[in-house]
């Protein structure tokens, strides 16, 4: 009975946790800059990671929250954390 008590209060505090720490669209766009101009010093240079960022989307779904464009996933973040997906700020085949 202790370990299902103790268990269930480990699963709401990660929820709540996770609710309270999901990335805003803010820190999805600057991240999304920040990798943008870390990946090619040009498009930095020129501004595209500004103007990727400013045409994303911003998606929350309470626990975790994710960016698109063009029908793209640019980013997802959880826990406070945001995670740049390897090929969405490019358009290689």
């Amino acid at each position: 009975m202790a370990r299902a008590l103790v268990s269930a209060l480990v699963t709401a505090g990660a929820f709540v946790a996770a609710i309270a720490l999901n990335p805003s669209a803010d820190k999805h766009r600057e991240t999304i800059k920040q990798a943008t101009s870390e990946r090619s010093p040009l498009a930095g240079a020129l501004g595209l990671g500004h103007l990727t960022a400013f045409v994303s989307n911003y998606h929350s779904i309470g626990v975790a929250s994710y960016t698109t464009a063009n029908g793209k996933t640019l980013s997802w973040g959880a826990f406070g954390m945001v995670f740049v997906a390897q090929n969405s700020l490019t358009d290689e085949k």
